[in-house]
């Protein structure tokens, strides 16, 4: 009986973990919307920088899309708290972040990142990173395939010529910030739909 029971139990807890998992993977496609924005701040950014403002492009464009983002997503998450594996995605997307802003901004200021290649491999890892660290607490096999596109692009901007990185670099924005941002937006729609249909 004492068996049935923990079974039972190990059964509940389970599923569970299943639910918050798949309520993870929902809210996230909810924040579709962050991959579009960044990717256009990626964009906007690089464009400036080819003007001849390298040193300010990138800072200015990434606080302004940071504080765009913390705007939104204050005034949302006062009507939708997040649960604990939005928070544990979230978490490691803000430690991305901030880890990277700091390092680039520090060698940018201190005359050491002269390369393009390695301002490229460096955000590309980064951002593979997290993008890892979010598809397997959510057990989402797309959003790795972000974490690998950017994980090439980084390998390219390493052995790469500067063109041959710019083209990887584009091309990984385009697919896992874009694309991958409208697809989140569009499942989050239908899920919507959806949940009115049954409401």
């Amino acid at each position: 009986m004492t068996a049935s029971n923990d079974d039972l139990e190990l059964k509940d807890r389970l599923a569970l973990i299943e639910s918050m998992i798949a309520e993870g993977r929902r809210t996230t496609e909810g924040y579709g919307w962050t991959f579009v924005l960044w990717g256009i701040a990626y964009y906007v950014a690089i464009a400036w920088s080819g003007l001849g403002h390298f040193a300010n492009a990138w800072p200015v464009t990434m606080v302004s899309a940071a504080i765009a983002t913390a705007a939104i997503l204050w005034r949302r998450r006062r009507n939708h708290p997040a649960n604990t594996t939005v928070r544990a995605v979230s978490a490691a997307w803000i430690a991305m972040g901030i880890s990277m802003f700091v390092l680039l901004d520090a060698l940018g200021y201190s005359g050491k990142l002269t390369d393009w290649r390695v301002f490229a491999a460096i955000v590309s890892t980064m951002i593979g990173t997290a993008n890892a660290t979010s598809s397997l607490t959510l057990k989402w096999k797309l959003q790795f395939a972000c974490a690998v596109i950017w994980w090439g692009a980084a390998i390219v901007s390493c052995y790469g010529t500067n063109q041959q990185s710019s083209i990887a670099f584009l091309i990984a924005i385009f697919l896992c910030q874009i694309v991958f941002g409208v697809y989140g937006i569009i499942r989050e729609s239908r899920t919507r739909r959806q949940a009115a249909v049954h409401a």
